[in-house]
């Protein structure tokens, strides 16, 4: 992945000392069940991987990731809030997929670390850190939601960067964006190799137009949502498409987005299949919306 020159945020010493803690504090805005669609879009599409996952490539022992069970692939919620909720339930829904899968609750703030200790179970531990993801060797997950909207466009591609560049070789970084209450969601999939492809989700019965997922946008599109950009030209197409699919809507909101989403598929590169389509979802390949050079 090629980044732009660009500052990363700013870093400060550790409370105790040792490596710097690298990013700034969020709002830390969280409520429960927020994350469910882009955590069940990671269970669907990234499940086997981490079942196929023994542990995360270390040098050195893995117990301080988890000193409460055995071995395991580590998921990181990075930047889980003001409240432990969403490292909690990732740790759940992960674990109907792969069982032995460990999660690290990762936050900036030292007293939202504190306050989530209480929460720690076999398998959930919660550290003081930032976008240097202090934990041992490589996870195989990094789950960045609603953590880089507070950013400038020009420094997420170096925060991508040095993410990407803490994944097991197989391994997947998902950041975006959503609302209050979950109901729309944005986010972008990237591997070490860098950002593979974007997913729009959101609760079918509340849109009106495909569009309104916009303000959703994650850091790295919201300011390209403008005429001659890639991302405003998909809104557009799907827009249309949602319109010419206004007859399905008898039969109910799901299946005009099917229909809309298939009609999307003549001009864009759609990347899963009526199964996440019937979600509220639609997987569209990266390169496809890409911000233009320059622009």
């Amino acid at each position: 992945m090629t980044a732009r020159a660009a500052p990363l945020p700013r870093s400060r010493p550790r409370p105790a000392g040792g490596a710097s803690v690298v990013g700034t504090v969020t709002r830390g805005t969280t409520n429960p069940n927020r994350l469910r669609r882009m955590d069940r879009w990671i269970v669907a599409t990234h499940g086997a991987a981490l079942r196929r996952a023994a542990g995360p490539l270390a040098s050195g022992p893995v117990g301080p990731v988890n000193p409460h069970g055995p071995g395991g692939p580590v998921a990181v919620d990075l930047g889980y809030g003001a409240a432990p909720w969403t490292a909690v339930e990732l740790l759940a829904r992960l674990r109907t997929v792969a069982p032995r899968t460990r999660v690290v609750g990762v936050e900036i703030e030292p007293a939202r670390v504190a306050a989530a200790l209480p929460y720690e179970r076999d398998g959930l531990v919660f550290r003081h850190g930032g976008f240097e993801v202090p934990v041992p060797g490589r996870p195989s997950l990094i789950r960045a939601a609603n953590v880089l909207r507070q950013y400038e466009e020009g420094e997420v591609a170096g925060v991508w960067a040095r993410l990407c560049g803490r994944l097991a070789p197989d391994g997947l970084l998902v950041e975006g964006t959503c609302d209050e209450i979950g109901r729309r969601h944005v986010w972008v999939a990237l591997g070490p190799e860098g950002p593979r492809t974007v997913t729009f989700a959101t609760r079918l019965g509340s849109l009106e137009r495909p569009s309104d997922l916009a303000e959703r946008l994650p850091k790295a599109l919201i300011h390209r949502n403008v005429p001659g950009e890639p991302v405003h030209a998909f809104l557009r197409d799907f827009d249309r498409a949602w319109a010419a699919a206004a007859p399905y809507a008898s039969y109910g909101a799901r299946q005009r987005w099917i229909r809309a989403v298939r009609d999307l598929t003549a001009d864009w590169p759609v990347r899963d299949r009526a199964s996440r389509w019937r979600q509220g979802e639609v997987t569209v390949a990266w390169e496809a919306l890409a911000p233009r050079t320059g622009a």
